[in-house]
């Protein structure tokens, strides 16, 4: 690759005939690429079902049945796929890390790249993920869900 002038651009001490580089363009069109894919990973990973053991999740009058709630502060999803039958997952989509957000339509839903999940079992309904959501034991303790 040489150090050729883009069309439309300004000179500068490094081509020899004054312009940008196509190789300083290209790269710092890598640099941008980069900066968003790292945008993917942003949800930090799953939470370790050892720390969340005994731990209440959230309250069972807040997860609609055929539905569910997303808690970002434990990065779990609770869903209610019938009524007084709980189940809880990582809300972190198994495709890039992202945290879901939402469950509709009795799928938990990931905004970066589409991925939908079961609210029964996890499993992945629709891709780019390949890998159903990690599964937590609960069950409702007084009016709590907690991980057993």
């Amino acid at each position: 690759m040489t150090d050729e002038v883009m069309p439309g651009t300004a000179p500068h001490a490094g081509t020899g005939s004054g312009g940008v580089g196509r190789r300083a363009v290209l790269c710092g069109a890598g640099v941008a690429g980069a900066a968003v894919l790292a945008g993917c990973g942003s949800g930090g990973g799953e939470t370790d079902s050892e720390d969340l053991k005994g731990k209440e999740i959230g309250k069972a009058a807040d997860v609609p049945v055929g539905g569910g709630k997303v808690y970002a502060d434990t990065k779990v999803v609770v869903t209610q796929p019938s009524k007084g039958a709980f189940k809880a997952f990582s809300a972190t989509c198994t495709h890039q890390g992202c945290l879901t957000t939402t469950v509709v339509g009795g799928l938990i839903k990931c905004p970066c790249h589409g991925s939908d999940f079961a609210i029964a079992d996890g499993g992945v309904r629709h891709g780019p993920a390949k890998r159903a959501l990690t599964e937590y034991q609960v069950q409702v303790k007084g009016d709590g869900i907690v991980v057993v």
